[in-house]
């Protein structure tokens, strides 16, 4: 059984990746891992306490990974062992998942350098918040998906385009016929 892994923040916006690891887990049949920083209880945006299942220095442990995703957030600190997970995984070609502000972690490792990415992110907010701007915005594309190679970003509003780009890398579904009629399943007609 293949594993995903996704990194929990304080504030984080968990609605982001919820649809994606409830089909990984159903459909796809992986083992969903959450890591952060430490052990400790955090609150989510939407007010909910998570508690990660391990710390970030232990998921360098596992075997079978097949995928990170990270869900948008406030603009952070990034851990340096989350930077070396990343990196790591960059360079055994593991999938690479970030959605609104999620990609930032991603930027700070250095994979947006090589890759084109999105964000929800302006150059504007980061702007007002003082801080360093993560993003090499050269390689930045105003979509809502952006697939490059093993990296997947998207903007906060495309979640349900951020998962079916997922499922499609990870091979979840047995034919394209397949996802895409769960895909005008979900999405429904625009009443």
């Amino acid at each position: 059984m293949g594993k995903v892994l996704c990194f929990i923040y304080p504030n984080m916006a968990e609605f982001e990746v919820m649809f994606a690891f409830h089909r990984l887990l159903t459909v796809g049949n992986k083992e969903i891992i959450t890591i952060g920083s430490d052990l400790n209880p955090l609150v989510s945006q939407s007010g909910f306490i998570y508690t990660a299942a391990a710390t970030i220095e232990e998921a360098f442990d596992y075997p079978d990974i097949e995928a990170l995703l990270i869900p948008g957030g406030p603009i952070t600190e990034q851990p340096p062992q989350l930077t070396q997970l990343i990196q790591q995984l960059d360079k055994e070609r593991k999938l690479l998942a970030a959605i609104c502000n999620g990609p930032q972690f991603l930027g700070r490792a250095g994979i947006l350098d090589r890759h084109s990415f999105t964000t929800s992110c302006s150059p504007a907010a980061i702007a007002s918040l003082g801080v360093s701007d993560p993003f090499p915005r050269d390689q930045f594309l105003q979509q809502r998906v952006v697939r490059d190679g093993h990296v997947i970003t998207a903007t906060g509003r495309a979640f349900v385009d951020f998962s079916f780009a997922v499922f499609d890398w990870l091979n979840l579904f047995d034919s394209k016929e397949e996802l895409q009629a769960l895909y005008e399943d979900i999405r429904g007609p625009i009443a």
